[in-house]
This record gives structure tokens, sequence and C-alpha cells, in this order.
């Protein structure tokens, strides 16, 4: 049975709350979050979610920024997440609510090297307790407005990440991470949109090109030189000024964009880099280019 509580959000405050896989990061950000002022609170009960919301709206401004850091340790506990959330929303508090996520195999390694067990594999492997957490926290990270893969990062890229993300005076207007994937390797879990480029001719059968990448000058021009490939861009940025303006309405800041070839080397690197430098030209929007799998074999 969830608490009952009154919760109000002053004007100009803002709300964090970062919840996610155990093992993904969660210390990381609080701790980067901490270094640039904000009032941290780590692994609040649900329950107290409200309270402590009601607390920060009465401090006066004392406490303008506020991240909570929570986990959800059994399916006991996921209800009243749930029910927390949707309290906060319909009383009128804005918040973010950002989910950190890692693959099996990082996270495994991860509790390997720190020697300690999942905190919910009891007598199993880790795997197992990543697999029911997986289960229990899959609806909160439908719900997450920012969904951070931190796979491929170490603590300083992470901590680099939510700097750029939540500066001095807030999470940037909108910050778009563009990024290049290669679909033999998978989809990227924190993808808010994919872009499938396969369409276009592949270098890796020019045996000039093949050992280059899509960051290499030649690659560039072949791969936007091929038919449909500009009208591509073209047409992808006119579907995204309305997706853009949408999430401005709805308060939301972060987005990842993910464009995929096969392999992601040729094809997609170029591309992402093309449109990566053609968002950036739109009127209050920071861009970031990532690429997944560039280097793999």
């Amino acid at each position: 049975m969830s608490a009952e509580y009154e919760a109000v959000k002053p004007p100009e405050s803002e709300l964090v709350i970062v919840t996610g896989m155990s093992g993904a990061g969660r210390t990381t950000v609080a701790h980067a979050l901490e270094d640039q002022g904000w009032y941290v609170v780590e692994n609040l009960p649900p329950a107290m979610l409200g309270p402590l919301t009601e607390m920060m709206s009465r401090s006066q401004g004392s406490i303008p920024k506020m991240a909570v850091v929570m986990d959800v340790r059994s399916k006991e506990m996921f209800p009243e997440i749930r029910d927390a959330l949707a309290h906060l929303t319909s009383s009128g508090v804005k918040f973010r609510l950002v989910y950190l996520n890692a693959s099996d195999d990082v996270l495994i390694r991860r509790f390997e090297q720190g020697r300690r067990p999942h905190p919910l594999q009891g007598d199993g492997r880790i795997v197992d307790g990543i697999t029911r957490e997986r289960g229990i926290t899959e609806q909160l990270r439908e719900a997450a407005e920012i969904i951070l893969d931190t796979s491929s990062m170490s603590v300083h890229d992470l901590a680099r990440s939510i700097n750029e993300l939540f500066s001095e005076s807030g999470p940037i207007i909108l910050r778009i991470n563009v990024m290049s994937f290669g679909f033999k390797y998978g989809l990227p879990t924190d993808a808010n949109y994919v872009a499938d480029v396969r369409f276009i001719p592949n270098p890796h059968w020019v045996p000039e090109l093949r050992p280059q990448t899509g960051k290499d000058k030649e690659v560039s021009e072949y791969v936007l030189s091929q038919e449909g490939t500009r009208d591509f861009i073209e047409n992808y940025l006119k579907a995204l000024e309305p997706v853009f303006e949408g999430y401005r309405r709805e308060n939301k800041h972060y987005a990842t964009i993910a464009v995929g070839c096969t392999g992601g080397k040729h094809r997609s690197v170029a591309t992402t880099i093309e449109l990566g430098r053609r968002l950036a030209q739109f009127p209050n929007v920071r861009v970031s280019i990532s690429h997944r799998d560039l280097g793999r074999e």
C-alpha cells in the first residue's frame, strides 16, 4: 500500500530521479551531480519521495536542485516507486527520470572486479540477479526521459556525460547524441530513434575504401554522393523538426539518434557525422557524435 503525501515543487527548482541497473553507475552519477552543487539523496525509499519533495518546496530556494538516486531491488518495491512518480506527476511536480543501463557482460564483469554479489542474485549467479532486476525495472526504463548506456564508459566518461547534460544553469535546452552503430552487433539500448542506412552502396566492397572508415574524406564523399543519401538526410532533418518542438513543449532535453549500417564502420559513420553537422545548425540544440562500433573487427 503506497504512502499518502503531498508533493509541491516551486518554480525554478529542479528535480532529477536517477535509477537503473545495479552496477551501471548510479554512484558515479550521484557524485558528478554533487560536484555541480546538486543536493543528492541516495538510496531513498520510494515512499519518502513525496515528503522529500515537499521539504524541497519549503526550503524557499535553499535547495534549488535536488537529485534522488533510487534502486528497485524487489518486486514489492516497484509499485511504491511507480505510485510515487505518478503522484508527483498528478501534483504538477516536474522531474526528469534518468535510467542507467549496461550490457549483461559488462555488469557481470563489474561485479566480479568489485568482488561483490548482485543484490538480487540470492544463492544463484550474478546473471540471475541481473535478469531479475531487468524485469523489475523495465517499466522505469520505458518511462525514462534519459537513458544512458554506460557499457563502454569509464567512470570519467560517465561523469563527463552528466556534466554535459546538467550544466551550472540546468540541463541544456536540447541535447542530441547522434550515434553510429552496426546492426550485426545489435540495436543500441538507449536509442530514441533508429535510422537504417543500409540502402546506401557499401564502401566495404570498394577495395581502396575497405580499410578506411566513414571519418575519412574518401569514404565520406563516396557515401554522401550516392543516389538518395542527401535526400534521406534532408528529409530526416525535416521530420525531426516537429519532434524537437514537441520535446520542448514536453520539457524533454535529451535524445539519442542511432544511425546503423551493417558493421558500423563506413556508411553509418559518414552519415552520422553529416547528420550531426546539420543538426548543430538548429537553434538551441547541442550535438554530440559517437561511434559505438567503430574499431570492431
